[in-house]
């Protein structure tokens, strides 16, 4: 035996091939499918053109943005407090990829008919190649509505929100070629309860909307600090008030605005969350005076949605990643997709996935429509619906499909942990899971119609006789009010079940919505791969197969 072959113990063999460059909208067939279904065809050749950059270098530049997280400096070598958060040139490039192809700007820029459906299935692919960075490009987006109750302030930020030019350096406005939205609401004595804030607003002239104020006072959570502006809360002498706070003062000089420290959180690590202290911090009315809430609640909605698209983003990715190394691995001579026990597994996961991006897709339709009474009461419900539900299954779900891969898909070589520590951000954030069954509970007994509405699109069961029984208990349990908010969980979770199940029942496809069916509002067990007998597994495991080639 030669001394130097004593270093070789084994042949490397039985591996996964890399899932590299491949474009996330082409090998992903549910998406390709619900996008046309509800009306964002038209914008298919950007969506493509967008999954081949997510599944490509904004993938790679994901893993490098969160391997370099970002750096708080309060000062400058000097000694002058600068208050500047320095990132990786790869979440730059993030951030210029989605602005540039208009995922903040696209519904506001052209609203047409499938624009808000489109622009979920383009955040759907960037999520997936790296999800912090989403976190500043929902907030862009979702500003919109709540600028524009500001006319005279809208005219100068919208234009520099809706360019597709991406502009990160620390200038004012007036020299900016696009910007960013950051928000600032909570404290650390209140949290979700925001009216509990104690942050002071003081006006510097003449009262009132659209007019400048001095802002004292702190917030715990802070979102992507190095934003031109923020939308923030503080209390008036007629209430909690909404107001814009920029970076900057309109005479260039930097705006009373301090950063405190960054968080040190489980996930989202590309992205800086900040607390930060307004130490008369110059800002700016936005809506009337006292009903800050009701002013910034069309964007809460907005960012609401988003963590539905992300979540089922990350899902979706997940199983990118479990399907394609169980279509390689072998185990006992067989590959893992052919083994009956991990068909079970993918298949179950495929389902949660796909009916995760279903009532999605839909939300986004009911945006698309919200001028119809019909869609705004249904967007009302579902977005509280479909956050809680959606963001509470994307953890575990993910964490099955990290076990699929074994080790593999423990270790962070592998996108799989990335995917778990990200998962929990989106069930806290924008409230967390007993928010929105209380503001499910709210919407349905304070607004009228929205009750109507969910069992208009609810309908009699589309034939299947399960989803009709469901529907059936659904509306005897919402007839009893006893204990209401006590049951508040469980009926949300009800309620997303059967719009999933009956969005895929209208989509055609029996095999998927059959399966979940019998799944979900039938006797199956508690954890995924519990699928019934007589489910076409085969069938649901090559559907969220990446189709490859």
């Amino acid at each position: 035996m030669q001394p130097n072959l004593l270093a070789e113990t084994h042949e490397v063999f039985n591996q996964v091939p890399p899932l590299d460059d491949v474009n996330l909208y082409r090998i992903d067939l549910p998406l390709q499918e619900w996008t046309r279904r509800f009306g964002g065809d038209w914008a298919e050749a950007r969506i493509d053109a967008y999954g081949a950059l997510a599944g490509g270098e904004l993938m790679a530049a994901g893993f490098l943005a969160n391997e370099n997280k970002p750096v708080f400096k309060s000062h400058d070598r000097f000694g002058h407090r600068i208050d500047l958060v320095e990132f990786h040139p790869a979440y730059h490039q993030l951030m210029s990829a989605a602005i540039e192809h208009g995922i903040p700007s696209m519904p506001w820029t052209a609203p047409r008919p499938g624009a808000q459906v489109a622009r979920a299935a383009m955040s759907y692919l960037h999520s997936q190649a790296e999800a912090g960075s989403g976190c500043p490009l929902t907030m862009t987006y979702a500003s919109v509505p709540a600028l524009k109750l500001q006319p005279d302030i809208a005219a100068l930020w919208l234009p520099k929100i809706l360019s597709r030019e991406y502009d990160p350096r620390n200038l004012p406005i007036e020299q900016k070629n696009g910007a960013t939205i950051g928000m600032a609401m909570t404290e650390k004595q209140g949290g979700t309860d925001v009216r509990a804030n104690t942050t002071r607003a003081y006006p510097v002239g003449a009262p009132g909307p659209g007019q400048a104020y001095e802002l004292v006072g702190h917030k715990w959570f802070c979102s992507a600090p190095m934003c031109d502006a923020f939308l923030t809360l503080a209390y008036t002498d007629r209430g909690l008030t909404c107001f814009l706070l920029p970076r900057h003062r309109p005479d260039g000089t930097r705006n009373q605005f301090y950063i405190q420290r960054l968080k040190n959180k489980l996930g989202n690590w590309s992205n800086a969350s900040s607390e930060v202290e307004y130490r008369g911090a110059l800002a700016w009315m936005i809506g009337e005076e006292g009903r800050g809430v009701p002013t910034i609640i069309e964007m809460v909605a907005l960012t609401r949605f988003d963590c539905m698209v992300g979540s089922s983003a990350l899902m979706r990715q997940a199983l990118t990643q479990a399907a394609h190394h169980c279509a390689y691995r072998q185990v006992g001579g067989r590959v893992l997709s052919e083994q009956p026990l991990m068909q079970n597994v993918l298949a179950d996961l495929a389902l949660e996935s796909e009916a995760a991006l279903a009532l999605t897709m839909r939300l986004g339709q009911a945006l698309d429509n919200a001028h119809e009474q019909q869609e705004d009461k249904f967007a009302r419900l579902v977005t509280a619906v479909g956050k809680y539900w959606i963001c509470k299954r994307a953890p575990a779900m993910i964490n099955e499909a990290a076990e699929c891969m074994g080790g593999a898909g423990y270790v962070e070589d592998s996108i799989l942990p990335r995917l778990y520590r990200e998962a929990p951000v989106n069930s806290t954030w924008e409230g967390s899971g007993n928010v929105q069954c209380l503001d499910v509970l709210r919407a349905l007994s304070k607004e009228p119609g929205v009750l109507d509405a969910l069992f208009n699109e609810l309908g009699d069961g589309h034939g299947d006789a399960r989803l009709k029984a469901h529907i059936q208990r659904l509306q005897a349990d919402f007839r009893d009010s006893a204990e209401i908010q006590y049951r508040a969980r469980q009926l949300t979770e009800d309620v997303a079940l059967a719009l999933q199940a009956k969005l895929l029942l209208e989509a055609g496809n029996a095999t998927v919505s059959d399966a979940f069916i019998a799944s979900r509002l039938g006797e199956g067990g508690r954890v995924y791969g519990t699928l019934p007998r007589g489910v076409d597994v085969t069938a649901l495991v090559a559907r969220s197969m990446p189709q490859l080639g």
